[in-house]
């Protein structure tokens, strides 16, 4: 099998650096293409978006913006190795996305990667804690030292004293703050995060994107956010909107 990896040589598609950030590139997508193959006979496949480049870059907090349907989510997880693209590659330092195995697109995600969804997804059998921790437990971390860390991170998140409690004795956004913890556990270099208060009221939504945004500074992330909310976006370091299979940059709503 062909090695993932491959040094960038390339640095003419860099897009411009925005303000506030480093000028290390984390992440890079280039000629990205996804097309759904046909459902049913005689139908034509879905085109999301075709040759499609990006640049994330060190220390920034990225808003993606755009319709339903446009193909947010999908970007998203090609972004984290969730899928394959029909063509074109995403760059993570030296590594190719789309060469990786399943089992090294697991270990990708578990190490690299921090990923929120609109759902919290917990396991209703596991407290907080346990919840938390499941990601260092799935490397192989010793339960003790796992649990240890996981606390740490509940109380980064303001649930210090929630963490005995299982999913179901918590709120909507306690689950959510949860579910974050449980992204950064791992410490990863990327946060990427759909629609994370998308199920939740503009009160608490409203909080839990501050927390995001003050982790994100506290703990010198580089986070892609997928959003409909635009005041959201607008207090990112740079918005894109992807609309009609192109990322366009926003600069007012």
């Amino acid at each position: 099998m062909s090695d993932p990896r491959l040094p960038l040589d390339d640095s003419s598609s860099l897009e411009p650096l925005p303000s506030g950030t480093h000028q290390r590139v984390v992440l890079r997508a280039e000629g990205l293409t996804k097309i759904y193959a046909e459902v049913s006979e005689g139908a034509g496949g879905l085109e999301l978006f075709r040759n499609l480049n990006l640049t994330v870059y060190a220390g920034e907090m990225l808003a993606i913006v755009g319709e339903s349907g446009a193909g947010k989510s999908t970007l998203l997880h090609l972004l984290a190795a969730l899928d394959k693209p029909t063509s074109g590659e995403v760059y993570c330092g030296d590594a190719r996305l789309s060469r990786f195995t399943s089992r090294q697109a697991s270990e990708f995600r578990n190490r690299e990667v921090g990923y929120v969804w609109q759902f919290h997804y917990l396991l209703p059998e596991f407290t907080a804690l346990e919840n938390v921790a499941m990601p260092l437990l799935a490397r192989g971390m010793a339960r003790d030292a796992a649990l240890d860390r996981a606390s740490y991170w509940l109380i980064e998140v303001g649930l210090g004293a929630r963490g005995f409690h299982r999913s179901g004795e918590l709120s909507g956004g306690e689950q959510q703050r949860v579910s974050l913890a449980r992204a950064l556990v791992t410490e990863p270099k990327l946060l990427l995060a759909d629609e994370p208060t998308g199920d939740l009221d503009q009160k608490t939504g409203q909080a839990v994107f501050e927390l995001i945004q003050g982790l994100h500074q506290a703990h010198d992330l580089t986070s892609i956010l997928v959003t409909h909310n635009l005041d959201f976006a607008a207090r990112c370091t740079r918005t894109l909107r992807l609309r009609g299979g192109r990322l366009e940059e926003t600069l007012s709503f």
